[in-house]
């Protein structure tokens, strides 16, 4: 193997990506927009796929919700 392989190789061990379940999405989502980070949160509800029941059930404030209806519908 060349020393390119080799270096991408260690790299990738280096740099591996973190595993996230859509239970810890949801947590986290709830917490983004309690937190008012929405931009954080419309990113896990987009790629997951999260419905509002969800995120309310995690226990995300109503107005949060209300205020991103948006992603929701449609």
């Amino acid at each position: 193997m060349g020393k390119s392989k080799t270096r991408i190789f260690r790299k990738g061990i280096n740099d591996q990506i973190t595993k996230i379940t859509r239970e810890s999405a949801i947590v986290k989502a709830s917490s983004h927009l309690n937190n008012g980070l929405t931009s954080d949160a419309k990113s896990l509800i987009t790629m997951f796929g999260l419905s509002a029941e969800e995120l309310l059930e995690a226990g995300t404030n109503y107005e949060a919700i209300v205020s991103i209806k948006n992603i929701f519908e449609g």
